[in-house]
C-alpha cells in the first residue's frame, strides 16, 4: 500500500510527511512517499496533495510538475482515495479568483473566494486554532465532533455550490467551508498534521479508508 505526497514545490512537506509516516506506522497502512514523480503518483494506492500560496500559482506548479494529468486518471478514472490540504483542497474547485479567475480541477461543485467576515473585527487571514462544525457524517471523521479544534491558516476560502459536499464548517463571523468531499475525494481547508489528536485521528481514518 503506497500513500503518495505530492510534491509541486508549494507548502511545508515536512511536517505533513512526518504525520502521515506516524500514522501509516500505527495503523499498518504501508509506505509514504512524497514524489513529484508522475509514475509514482499514478501507481499509488491513495494521493495527498498539500499546498500553501496563491491559487494561480500552485495550480500552474502542479500543471509543470507533471503530476496533474496522474493525479487525474488515478484518483479520477480509477477512484483512489484522495485528501487536498488547504490550497490542495481549494484546488479541487471549479474555479479560484484569487488574483486571477483560475481553473481548479472540478471535482467539488464551488469557487474559491476571499474571506469576508460580516464581524469586521475578524482579521484576515483566519490563521488560528478553530471549532469544527460537523454537517455529515463522512468514515474520515469517525471518533471526531462538533467543537474539536484544528488549526487554519487561509485568506480564501471555498463557497459551495453544491451544499452536500460539505462535509463541516467552521465560524469565523460566518461560515468557513472546513471540510468537503464526494466519492473517493476529500479536503481539507486546515492542516491536520498541525492539528494535534484531532488532525492525526482523521490523518489515521483517511489511511484506513476503504471507499
Amino acid at each position: 500500500m503506497l500513500t503518495a505526497i505530492i510534491d509541486y514545490e508549494s507548502g511545508n512537506l515536512h511536517s505533513a510527511q512526518k504525520a502521515f509516516q506516524r500514522m501509516a506506522q500505527e495503523t499498518g497502512a504501508g509506505d509514504i512517499a512524497v514524489t513529484d514523480d508522475p509514475d509514482v503518483v499514478a501507481r499509488a494506492d491513495r494521493i495527498v496533495l498539500p499546498g500553501d500560496g496563491a491559487f494561480p500559482a500552485c495550480a500552474g506548479a502542479l500543471r509543470r510538475s507533471g503530476c496533474f494529468e496522474a493525479m487525474v486518471r488515478t484518483v479520477r478514472d480509477r477512484g483512489r482515495p484522495f485528501l487536498g490540504i488547504c490550497v490542495g483542497m481549494q484546488l479541487m474547485a471549479r474555479k479560484g479568483h484569487e488574483y486571477s479567475e483560475t481553473e481548479g480541477l472540478g471535482w467539488i461543485d464551488g469557487e474559491v473566494e476571499k474571506i469576508l467576515p460580516a464581524d469586521p473585527s475578524f482579521k484576515v487571514p483566519h490563521m488560528g486554532w478553530n471549532d469544527l462544525a460537523i454537517d455529515r457524517p463522512h468514515p474520515v471523521l469517525d471518533g471526531v465532533a462538533t467543537g474539536d479544534h484544528v488549526y487554519f491558516v487561509h485568506s480564501y476560502q471555498m463557497r459551495m455550490t453544491d451544499p452536500a459536499q460539505r462535509l463541516a464548517h467552521a465560524d469565523y463571523g460566518s461560515d468557513v467551508t472546513a471540510i468537503v468531499g464526494r466519492d473517493t475525494m476529500l479536503g481539507f481547508q486546515f492542516h491536520p498534521e498541525k492539528s494535534a489528536a484531532t488532525g492525526l485521528r482523521m490523518i489515521a481514518n483517511f489511511l484506513r479508508w476503504r471507499p
